[in-house]
């Protein structure tokens, strides 16, 4: 599988999970869990579905022009979906509230991928 196939996958189930922990979160999770921790956890499903549609703009720019920096964006930007939406959903599920620190990581990795994805852009 080519890197723009595995980012159009990717992006695809990004997507399909986003509306299945969106909807475990409004619908399994309310009430369970401190109101602050349910913040955190829409907070995570809100920027993994931003960068789940970045991810399939990355694949689909990537089939015109399979360029060394979209191929980085796209691993940027799954990376930031990992340990940003990720950290903020085992913090909701667990209350480990030092997880939080891993967030940034994951916020640092969706600033990279923008930027790349910018770059590569002006480059066309």
């Amino acid at each position: 599988m080519n890197d723009a196939r595995l980012f159009l996958v990717i992006g695809a189930a990004a997507g399909f999970l986003t509306v299945l922990l969106g909807a475990f979160g409004a619908h399994g999770l309310r009430g369970l869990i401190s109101p602050g921790l349910f913040e955190a956890y829409q907070t995570g499903v809100m920027y993994q579905g931003l960068h789940a549609l970045a991810l399939l703009v990355t694949g689909l720019l990537m089939e015109r022009d399979p360029h060394i920096g979209l191929r980085w964006a796209g691993w940027a930007f799954a990376t930031g979906i990992l340990l940003f939406s990720g950290s903020l959903y085992l913090m909701a599920a667990i209350d480990i509230r030092w997880l939080g620190m891993i967030t940034p990581l994951g916020g640092l990795a969706f600033l990279l991928g923008w930027g790349l994805l910018f770059r590569n852009l002006l480059r066309t």
